[in-house]
């Protein structure tokens, strides 16, 4: 399959959330994925949330934002 953006051109610190309960990405289709993120790229895992996760949850999502872009 080829992807429309190649992520190993993010050239840039990279975050990405994602919720173990996500019925839209599942979980073990996205870790894949965010291994080809540069040696900046990190991947949060939080256990449990469901797709959408930021815009429902933004107490919980918020400070661990703030603190990549802070970092």
């Amino acid at each position: 399959m080829r992807r429309a953006f190649d992520l190993r051109q993010i050239d840039v610190p990279a975050l990405v959330a994602h919720g173990t309960d996500d019925q839209v990405v599942p979980y073990a289709d996205s870790v894949p994925l965010s291994v080809e993120l540069p040696k900046s790229g990190t991947l949060k895992s939080y256990e449990g949330l469901p797709h959408g996760m930021l815009s429902i949850l933004p107490e919980i999502l918020n400070p661990d934002l703030l603190a990549f872009v802070e970092s």
